[in-house]
């Protein structure tokens, strides 16, 4: 008695006439032997429906949940209204296809205007674009679009850049035959005279993120200043969660402006989904990736939504293509939508002042303790650095006992920072629950 629908030998062997080949291994031929797993997994004999249900409901509770989390470096436990998901998983939103014709379904393009419209006004940026794969590839294509536009092949970018961008930028350069120039630190920001030292007249762009990898605000009208090659365009990555309180990197004369917005639309769940964003300038709109949706108003005179731009991968060949746009992250933008409306403009001003002052409040805590000390000594949003005597992984250990996420090891990424953590502390924790972490990071 199966409920799920097996496949006989019988079966499998009609499949394979169909489609013309011997085996299903054939279908594979173009992956590398050295790729492919060359023994069976081990996952036992099978088994029926029941069976199999209370397997991997096991192998389900031996995951750890409900930590308390103390971590971010890039994926933050920020709190997403219930609504959020049930208003997404209605059919009419949650099977929607990503729309092709420039005026059918108002209502997906009236979400995806509305979602425009948000990031524009939060950055401070002239448009938006209907969203990216994440963060990380927003950054890498924000510097395909200076690249273009200014015919040059240098990207420079700081060391206060989240590390896992880093890399999907230097992917993204390696194929493009564009070189990647790093600014060292200076105390935990972007350091201005190793900026001005690597920009030149081959620069293309300049990526900067603030609240930076640390946490800590970085001097955006300082940077911008020194980047006085008027053709250099200057990319700012940063938190939406952040611009509830801070200076939006538009009015600090960004040309673009990218960044994830899995704050507002997703929670954590082994690395995604997650939710890119890109705002620019006017005079880039028509070299920025992805689609935008307009404004109109149809023959009746009521108003209307067309899709205006629209430079998507299927409709040029696809190895000049730059976006990586599909359905799911519409769905996802929708989330982030849905997520900023219910906040409204007061309520993300009283989030971002949560998260600054509990990041504060935690910091405090922990000094106390006088095991720890701060390591920058600068402004932060959300995120801080904690120097000690212990290994932060040994730290993690013993906190993982009293279940508690604890701060992300910067080690491994700044060899420099040894027995150092990145701590981050959102809107969701409360002050019984900071106190108990300090309280338990004294003791470690």
């Amino acid at each position: 008695m199966y409920r799920y629908i097996p496949a006989t030998e019988d079966d499998r062997k009609e499949m394979l006439d169909v489609i013309g080949i011997n085996s299903v291994e054939e279908l594979f031929d173009d992956i590398p032997e050295d790729l492919k797993q060359s023994q069976p997994l081990n996952i036992g004999a099978p088994m029926s429906e029941i069976e199999l249900k209370k397997r991997i409901e096991e192998l389900g509770n031996k995951n750890l949940s409900d930590l308390i989390c103390f971590r971010g470096a890039g994926a933050y436990d920020h709190y997403i209204p219930a609504a959020v998901n049930h208003l997404i998983s209605r059919s009419e939103f949650y099977t929607a296809y990503t729309p092709y014709q420039p005026e059918i379904s108002q209502g997906t393009l009236q979400c995806i205007f509305e979602y425009q419209t948000m990031i524009a006004n939060l950055t401070g940026m002239f448009a938006s674009n209907a969203s990216m794969y994440d963060g990380a590839t927003s950054a890498a294509e924000g510097a395909m679009v200076a690249a273009t536009v200014t015919k040059r092949k240098e990207i420079v970018v700081s060391r206060s850049v989240n590390p896992e961008t880093r890399k999907v930028l230097e992917t993204y350069c390696k194929f493009r035959d564009i070189k990647v120039v790093e600014v060292e630190l200076d105390e935990g920001v972007t350091s201005v005279k190793g900026l001005k030292d690597k920009i030149s007249d081959k620069t293309a762009g300049v990526i900067v993120q603030s609240p930076n990898f640390f946490g800590i605000i970085e001097d955006l009208d300082e940077i911008r200043e020194n980047i006085t090659d008027k053709k250099t365009k200057y990319i700012v990555y940063t938190d939406l969660v952040a611009m509830g309180m801070l200076k939006t990197p538009g009015e600090s004369g960004a040309d673009i402006v990218v960044g994830d917005a899995q704050s507002f639309s997703s929670g954590l769940a082994y690395g995604g989904p997650y939710l890119g964003f890109m705002a620019i300038t006017k005079e880039l709109i028509r070299k920025m990736p992805g689609r935008i949706v307009g404004e109109s108003v149809d023959q009746d005179g009521k108003r209307s939504y067309v899709l205006t731009l629209q430079a998507r991968e299927q409709h040029i060949r696809r190895y000049k293509a730059t976006s990586n746009i599909c359905s799911n992250h519409a769905l996802n933008a929708l989330a982030a939508t849905i997520c900023m409306s219910l906040l409204g403009k007061v309520g993300l001003e009283k989030m971002a002042e949560q998260c600054y002052k509990k990041s504060n409040y935690t910091l405090s805590k922990i000094l106390e303790t006088g095991r720890y000390k701060l390591k920058f000594n600068r402004p932060f949003f959300k995120e801080f650095v904690i120097e000690g005597e212990e290994s932060p992984e040994v730290i993690n250990e013993k906190l993982l006992k009293d279940g508690i996420l604890g701060g992300y090891p910067l080690e491994k990424e700044y060899p420099e920072l040894k027995n150092t953590s990145l701590v981050c502390t959102t809107e969701k924790r409360s002050k019984s629950e900071i106190d108990s972490f300090a309280k338990r990071m004294g003791e470690i």
